[in-house]
Order: C-alpha cells, then sequence, then structure tokens
C-alpha cells in the first residue's frame, strides 16, 4: 500500500470508528466536506496544513518523515 492510500484509509477508518460523517469530521477539523472526500480518496494534492487539522480533529498525529535517496535513486540524475 503505498503512502497515499495508508492516509486515506487510516483517516476512514477513524471516523469510521468514530461514527463521524464526513460532514461531521469536517466541521471539527474546519475545512470543507469535499477536503474530507479527498483525503479519504488519496488525492495526491491536499495541502498538508488542513490535512493536519483532520488528522487532529481525528484524535489523530500526522507525522511526515524526509529522507535523503539512496545513493543509486540519484545515480544518473545529473
Amino acid at each position: 500500500m503505498d503512502t497515499l492510500s495508508s492516509i486515506a484509509s487510516t483517516l476512514r477508518a477513524r471516523r469510521k470508528y468514530l461514527g463521524l460523517t464526513q460532514r461531521d469530521a469536517a466541521e471539527l477539523a474546519e475545512v470543507s466536506v469535499r477536503f474530507v472526500h479527498d483525503c479519504e480518496s488519496g488525492k495526491a494534492t491536499v495541502q498538508l496544513d488542513r490535512l493536519h487539522a483532520l488528522a487532529g480533529a481525528l484524535g489523530l498525529t500526522l507525522t511526515l518523515t524526509l529522507r535523503q535517496p539512496a545513493r543509486n535513486e540519484t545515480e544518473g540524475s545529473g
């Protein structure tokens, strides 16, 4: 499962576990229902600050990890 699919399924599962509709979650996070839908669909263009707000409203912690690419991932790039 890729990262976006993992985030999407985690948000959707947590929202349903809490017994919330997408509208309920949107109101708690102060984002639009469409944004909640996009997050739960794994849309790649969501804004991180709003994603962080949604995760927090659902009692989740959003953690991002940046890493240097492995040496073989950068070969041939220039």
